[in-house]
This record gives structure tokens, C-alpha cells and sequence, in this order.
């Protein structure tokens, strides 16, 4: 899949040593549609490499992707690679790090040569060059003295780096400001804490391919990338997920805590990859899945190395490795100590928003599909199933075409899965426009003990993205507290099918301030009714909306072709947000319903010639226009009628 298409879909991690260093690496994919894997390699690393290619530059799925790793406060480093390509122009990626990702990078290379003539690299630091020859072995360099037409260029980079690096340490700034030079130790110290702290991002540049200029990365990685030790430990969290106030200290003596954040299956079994946060964990020990409440042994573990790996036998604090035959495990589980449970923080999963139904071709094959989907949601949280209660059929969800695209295609190589598949469906949602106050009683006396809840609520509309929310204001004790989560869940439930297309409802927001209970016939299942009941009483009277998911949609187009594409998105309901002219052609970003941009890669190729890319991602829900809206509603309604026939 990875090799047809040019893309990262899954991460992959190796383990390698540097300079007696230790480093695990995770290779996450760029493409939005797979944001899961760097969702989940961004809670498990420490610092990371920010890869730009030389002749692309910042790609619209690379600002997502930055985004995300300012969020997590991973620190990085910046390589620019590919210098050997066509059109490949350092300056240029350095200059959109700045203005498009608005990050500050600290230049600690430059490039000796450009595109076919680009032979190494220049150390801005200790003003050394670095050339190598045509074999592409990393071993075959010579260091030699900065070419002459480049000495002005260094030393202009020279004197920025070491001015960026004293802003760091007031004592050394003041002696530097009064003419004495830091040494090359203090301001690699400097630089180290700039970059543990997202000051800067030491900026390098090379071809990865032909091993030029790697070298002087991977010294970057033990230089200014923080240990293990340097970063904020992971914190410890409660049943309902509430911090507790411990965190997971990394040191091989504290009590074991790990997490499971990737299962894949391949051709040796079900792989559980794991960091370990504290403690140790060694071979043919006994730990408790705190998910689970269940024990497991710990049977092979291995080192990764992409396709390869090597027997292990112990992993210890800052470690990664994969444990092979894990049964019970899941994404985001936590190990640890049997006589220690813990749980750490929660991975955060973004939710679908496409659905396709699929149903096998003969009968034989729904055993397989369920096992093979089983299999593919446990590796992949963004991958959702569920089925329709109505017509019985199966609903993938995903992150957008390409995500169910490459999900098809696997159950069908992979897993020999002959599929009908249907047409992408939007993930509409509904919500409320009004706020009112109701009150509604459920009573029911059929002999013997009865039924009786009354509440009296308000219902208003929430904010955006913050779904369902309860609370109560009840005074005194007309509804006893203990049947609070019994109102609050007969709500909840009711969320999941709103009254205008029985869509899911987002942004509602309900307060419990009064009501009124029987001593003998009140129950929790009675307030639960009760809620139910005020659900279907209030929420048609609250003006129901139909919202749909907007993605935020980023074009890159070459010039001659901008108004065809500005034209297209305008005929797709987009709202233009930027334009930006670059040296290779220009880049538009806007956002558009998603509805409007099923097929949109082929529209955009015959416009281009084949020239234009795109990416899109989740953004936010807005009002679905009114014309829309009713023929959503009208769909959906047949659809209902025609399942039920």
C-alpha cells in the first residue's frame, strides 16, 4: 500500500545507536487522513525531527501535523531534505518554516552547492564544510575549510546563531554584548535549552538519500533533543480520567508504568508497541492492564527495526519496544505493577467524519469481514464500525476518502474480503437554536410498585465542541442526588438520534433545577424514563438545526490555473480564507462543507493537468443551508422508510 501510493500510512519504529546513545524512532505519515498515528507518536516521544522536503517546502499537511506537535509540546529539530532534487531551494523552506508555520529556525547548516551540484553541507557553528563524494556512503566525507564564496554567508549565519543562542542565558549575553566570545560548550548549551523550550528550532539541510549532511542531524539529536529525564512526566490520572496529582517519574527503580499506544498485526502475530514511562518490564513478568483490570504475561519482546527486529529481554524507563502475543491490550491501555495500578493520561482520538456501508458479496464471507474489521479498528482508533440497527448493514467510519479507501483495499488483499461498497455518506449532526424551560413527569402504576419521576429542566444550546453537558442545580431534595446519573444518562442516550433526520445531536446543554420523586414508586430506570420522555417532548420545540462538517480544505494550484480552482471551490459552497503566491505556483486555503468534496481529486487533476494537490481536514460544523437541510432530512427520512419496509 505504502510503496503503490508514495505515502506514510502506518508509523514505523526502529531502534539505533549513535555515538553510545540510544534512540528510538517513530516515522509518522504526513497525510491527514492518518493524523491518528501522529496523534498517538507525539504522546510517546520526546523530540522529534521535522522533515521538509527541499523542492516542496511546507506542505499544507505539514502545518497540521507542526500544529499538532506544538499542542503536545514536543521539541524539535528542523531537516530540510532532498537538496539534491530539481527546483530545491533551502532559503526558501527556511523562510516558509518562519512565515508559514510561525516557527523561529536557528540555521546550524547550509548547503555547499544546489540541486544536481550540491555536494555537503557547511557546520554554521564551528564554520567547517562537509563534502562528500558520489558513492552515497555516509562514510565517505571529507572536512574541509568553507568555499570561498560562501565565507560572508557563514559568518552572517555564524553570528545570528550564537546571538540567538546567548538570549538564553543572561550572564552570557551581557558578556557577549561586551566583546567576549562564548565557548562552542556554552553555546551548545544555550542551544539545547532553547530547544527544550520551543525557543528556536536548530534548522539542518542534506539529501537523506545519498547520506549527505545525516550525520550532523543525528549529533543534533543528542546535543539538543531532551532525554528522557528532561521532558515533563507523563501524569497519572483517575477512574474518570481526572489527574491525581502523581505523575510517572522516569527512573528504572519507581513502579512499572507504561503505555500501550500502537497494535499492528503482520506476518509474526499481534504486535503491542510500548513505552515504558517507569520502572522496568522484563520477559515472563506478570502486569496489570489498569484498562482492563486484567493481568497478562509478558511473553517475546522485541526491538523494531521497520520490518526486522531483535529479541529483547528487558526494557527499561525512556525505552520503546513491541511485545508479541498480547491478548487483552488495546490502544492507549496502561501496564503496570500488579501491587502499583495506575492509570496514565488518556490518548485523544479525533472522530470520524465519513461513513461508507459495505456488506460481502456471498454469505460466507461476514464471519471474515467481523474478524478482519476487528482486527483493523484495534490498530487504528480513528477507524470506526457500527451497524445499522434498521437495516442490518455495516458502517465503516474514517478520517476522510483516503482513509476508507486504503481500509477496502486491505480487507480485500489482505484479508480476502469480496466487498460491495457504498456511497460516502456525510456525518451530519444536529442541535438546538432556542433555549426553553420544561418540565415533564413519567408515571406509571400497572399493580404492585409503580413508576414516577418528574424533572424540571432547562435546555440551551451549547458551545461549539463541547457536545452533551448535565448539571445539576436542584435545591434541597424534591430529586435525590442518586438519580442524577440516571437523568443525566436518559439524556445521553436520547443524543444519539435527534428528531429532525434522527442524526446525532452535538452542543446541547441540559440543567436539572427541580422536579419531584415518590418514595415508594421513584427509581433510577423512572428518572431515566423521565429524561427520555423530555428529550422527545422538548427538543422539537427548542428549533432543531441541521449542522454539517466543515474541512478545512488547502489547494496548491500553478498559477495559470487559480481562477478555475478559486471558481470551483466558490460552486462548492468554500468560503476563500487565504491566497498565498509561491515561487512554484500558488496556494489556496478555504473552507468547504465536506459534502461538496466527495471526488474532488479528480476534478482538481483535470483542472490542473494533473498538477494540483490538496489536503483537507476536520474543522468544525456549521448550519447546513436550508435548501440543503431539507433535502438531508428528505433522504434520510426514505432511507428510514425504505429499511423499515
Amino acid at each position: 500500500q505504502e510503496q503503490e501510493r508514495g505515502i506514510t500510512i502506518q508509523s514505523a519504529a526502529t531502534t539505533c545507536f549513535w555515538k553510545d546513545h540510544r534512540m528510538n524512532i517513530i516515522d509518522t505519515p504526513g497525510h491527514v487522513d492518518f493524523t491518528v498515528e501522529v496523534y498517538r507518536s507525539l504522546k510517546v516521544l520526546d523530540g522529534g525531527v521535522g522533515v521538509f522536503c527541499g523542492s516542496g517546502g511546507v506542505e499544507p499537511q505539514s502545518e497540521t501535523n507542526w500544529r499538532y506537535a506544538n499542542e503536545s509540546e514536543v521539541a524539535r529539530l528542523i531537516f530540510v531534505n532532498k537538496l539534491d532534487r530539481l527546483g530545491a531551494d533551502f532559503y526558501r523552506v527556511v523562510d516558509q518554516v518562519r512565515n508559514v508555520l510561525a516557527a523561529n529556525p536557528l540555521v546550524m547548516t547550509l548547503p555547499i552547492g544546489r540541486e544536481d551540484d550540491f555536494v555537503g553541507v557547511v557546520d554554521v557553528l564551528t564554520k567547517k564544510a562537509y563534502i562528500w563524494d558520489d558513492s552515497g556512503l555516509p562514510e565517505n566525507y571529507e572536512v574541509a575549510d568553507v568555499p570561498a564564496d560562501m565565507v560572508d554567508d557563514v559568518e552572517t549565519y555564524h553570528e545570528q546563531l550564537i546571538e540567538a543562542a546567548v538570549e538564553m542565558d543572561d550572564d552570557l549575553m551581557m558578556s557577549y554584548m561586551e566583546g567576549e566570545m562564548p565557548s562552542i560548550e556554552d553555546i551548545k548549551r544555550c542551544i539545547r535549552d532553547g530547544t527544550r523550550t520551543m525557543h528556536f528550532f536548530p534548522t539542518y539541510c542534506g539529501s537523506a538519500f545519498k547520506n549527505k549532511g545525516i550525520q550532523l542531524v543525528l549529533d543534533a539529536v543528542v546535543d539538543y533533543l531532551p532525554s528522557p529525564t528532561e521532558v515533563d512526566p507523563q501524569p497519572l490520572t483517575d477512574e474518570e480520567g481526572e489527574p491525581t496529582g502523581e505523575v510517572a517519574v522516569v527512573d528504572v527503580n519507581e513502579p512499572l508504568r507504561a503505555l500501550a499506544f500502537k497494535i499492528m498485526d503482520d506476518r509474526f502475530g499481534a504486535l503491542t508497541f510500548v513505552r515504558v514511562y517507569s520502572g522496568t518490564m522484563k520477559k515472563g513478568d506478570t502486569i496489570l492492564n489498569s484498562a482492563t483490570g486484567k493481568t497478562e504475561r509478558i511473553g517475546r519482546m522485541v526491538e523494531m527495526h521497520a520490518d526486522d527486529r531483535t529479541e529483547i529481554d528487558t526494557a527499561r524507563a525512556g525505552d520503546i519496544f513491541a511485545c508479541i502475543g498480547m491478548k487483552n491490550v488495546q490502544t492507549g491501555h496502561t501496564l503496570c505493577s500488579v501491587d502499583k495500578p495506575c492509570t496514565l493520561e488518556a490518548m485523544v482520538f479525533p472522530d470520524p467524519v465519513i461513513s461508507i456501508a459495505v456488506a460481502p458479496k456471498d454469505k460466507g464471507g461476514s464471519e471474515k469481514m467481523g474478524i478482519a474489521i476487528g482486527k483493523m479498528i484495534a490498530e487504528d482508533p480513528s477507524f470506526r464500525v457500527e451497524t445499522d440497527e434498521d437495516s442490518g448493514e455495516t458502517i465503516l467510519k474514517g478520517m476522510g476518502e483516503l482513509h476508507l479507501d486504503i481500509k477496502i483495499d486491505i480487507l480485500r488483499r489482505t484479508y480476502g474480503v469480496d466487498l460491495e461498497v457504498g456511497q460516502p455518506q456525510v456525518a451530519y449532526r444536529e442541535t438546538i437554536t432556542q433555549a426553553l424551560e420544561d418540565s415533564y413527569t413519567h408515571k406509571k402504576q400497572s399493580g404492585g410498585s409503580g413508576q414516577f419521576g418528574k424533572i424540571d429542566y432547562r435546555i440551551t444550546p451549547g458551545q461549539p465542541g463541547d457536545g452533551f453537558t448535565f448539571k445539576s442545580s436542584v435545591v434541597g431534595g424534591n430529586v435525590p442526588k442518586e438519580f442524577f446519573p440516571a437523568i443525566e444518562k436518559g439524556f445521553a442516550v436520547m443524543m444519539q438520534e435527534g428528531p429532525l433526520a434522527g442524526f446525532p445531536v452535538l452542543d446541547v446543554a441540559v440543567e436539572l433545577y427541580d422536579g419531584g420523586f415518590h418514595a415508594v414508586d421513584s427509581s433510577a430506570i423512572a428518572f431515566e424514563l423521565a429524561a427520555k420522555g423530555a428529550f422527545r417532548q422538548s427538543m422539537p420545540k427548542a428549533s432543531p438545526q441541521l449542522i454539517e462538517p466543515v474541512m478545512k480544505v488547502d489547494v496548491f494550484t500553478p498559477d495559470d490555473h487559480v481562477g478555475d480552482v478559486i471558481g470551483d471551490l466558490n460552486r462548492r459552497r468554500g468560503m476563500i480564507k487565504d491566497q498565498e503566491a509561491g515561487t512554484t505556483g500558488v496556494r489556496v486555503k478555504a473552507d468547504v462543507p465536506l459534502a461538496e468534496m466527495f471526488g474532488y481529486i479528480g476534478s482538481l487533476r483535470t483542472m490542473t493537468s494533473g498538477r494540483g494537490q490538496f489536503s483537507m481536514e476536520f474543522s468544525h460544523y456549521l448550519p447546513c443551508p436550508s435548501s440543503v437541510a431539507a433535502t438531508v432530512i428528505e433522504e434520510a427520512k426514505e432511507r428510514k422508510a425504505a429499511k423499515s419496509k
